[in-house]
């Protein structure tokens, strides 16, 4: 029998699509892993899921649990960690809350989709000022340091450096890498004092290599 799509799942799908053009334009301004294409595409992935699953019998349950496991992969896959941080997990949650709008769509709650668009553009954009000025203000970075030999001489020396900018810091761990001392440390102050700090170790004749991570 052929199937011929009602108008409400058509109206669903151009819910879809617009609502999910409104967090993939933000997501491709700032240049994310998951822009624009993608955003939209797993908005309406969960949409079309959503409206198939109206036309099983007592599927829906079975298949919004599927939609929400098979987003949670590919959320995976935008998350890395290094060393000491993870990044991507902003980016995962807006892949999972994307499903969320398409699935809202699919039901049929059109207000509510575009209502969660709009939302989700207002806490990516303006929530993110927000943090610049709290940074501004309290910053926390991980500093990891490899200093020219294995004197603790130079790490006690590195201290006082810190205590004289008033940066309050807990010393994570110390190794030695290739007969040199390898310290991180957590350190916490406002933003012009560690990037004062930051440019005060780049003449430190003793310390041979240092990055941070947030």
């Amino acid at each position: 029998m052929e199937f011929l799509p009602e108008n409400n799942d058509l109206v669903a799908i151009g819910v879809s699509v617009l609502s999910g053009s409104l967090v993939g334009l933000e997501r491709e301004y700032k240049n994310k892993s998951a822009g624009f294409r993608t955003i939209v595409l797993i908005c309406l992935g969960a949409t079309a899921f959503t409206i198939a699953s109206r036309y099983g019998v007592g599927s829906d349950d079975r298949i919004a649990a599927n939609i929400i496991t098979g987003i949670g992969f590919i959320g995976a896959g935008v998350i890395f960690k290094d060393k000491f941080s993870v990044m991507g997990l902003t980016t995962a949650a807006v892949i999972w809350m994307v499903a969320g709008i398409g699935m809202a769509a699919g039901i049929g709650y059109y207000g509510l989709s575009l209502s969660l668009s709009v939302i989700t553009v207002v806490v990516l954009s303006v929530f993110n000022k927000v943090e610049g000025a709290m940074e501004r203000l309290f910053l926390t970075r991980t500093l990891f340091i490899v200093f020219q030999d294995m004197d603790v001489n130079n790490l006690e020396e590195l201290k006082r450096q810190m205590d004289k900018h008033r940066i309050k810091y807990v010393r994570k761990t110390v190794s030695k890498r290739a007969r040199r001392l390898s310290v991180v440390f957590e350190l916490t102050a406002d933003r012009k004092t560690l990037q004062q700090f930051n440019n005060e170790m780049m003449n430190l004749s003793y310390v041979e290599e240092f990055y941070y991570n947030s």
